[in-house]
C-alpha cells in the first residue's frame, strides 16, 4: 500500500514507515501530522487517482526532528575587476515519519 503526496510544493511516494524530509510544516516535535493532498493511493487491488486531490484520502505521520540540507555555495566572478561573493545556504526540513494511510 502506497501513495503520492503533495506539501511544500513537492511530491513523495510514501509507504507505511517510511521517513521522508519535507518542507518546514507548523508543529513541534513529537505533534502528529496529517497531509490531506492525497494525489495518488494504491492498496494493492484498487486504484485510486485524484483529480487533482482524493476527496477523503489522508496520510498521517509523525514529526521527528527537523534536520538541514547539504550546504549550497553559490560564487560569483567577475573577470579582471577584483569582483568576488561567496553566498552559502542550508536548507531546514522537518523529517516525519509516516504512520497511516487511508484512502
Amino acid at each position: 500500500m502506497y501513495a503520492i503526496i503533495e506539501t511544500g510544493g513537492k511530491q513523495y511516494r510514501v509507504e507505511r514507515d517510511d521517513i521522508i524530509d519535507v518542507e518546514l510544516l507548523e508543529a513541534e516535535k513529537g505533534q502528529p501530522v496529517e497531509f490531506k493532498n492525497v494525489l495518488f493511493f494504491n492498496d494493492g487491488k484498487n486504484v485510486k487517482v485524484g483529480s487533482p486531490y482524493i476527496a477523503k484520502a489522508v496520510v498521517k505521520g509523525e514529526l521527528l526532528m527537523e534536520s538541514k540540507g547539504p550546504k549550497v555555495i553559490s560564487f560569483k566572478y567577475k573577470q579582471r575587476k577584483g569582483v568576488r561573493r561567496k553566498v552559502g545556504h542550508r536548507q531546514k526540513y522537518h523529517r516525519v515519519k509516516i504512520i497511516e494511510i487511508t484512502g
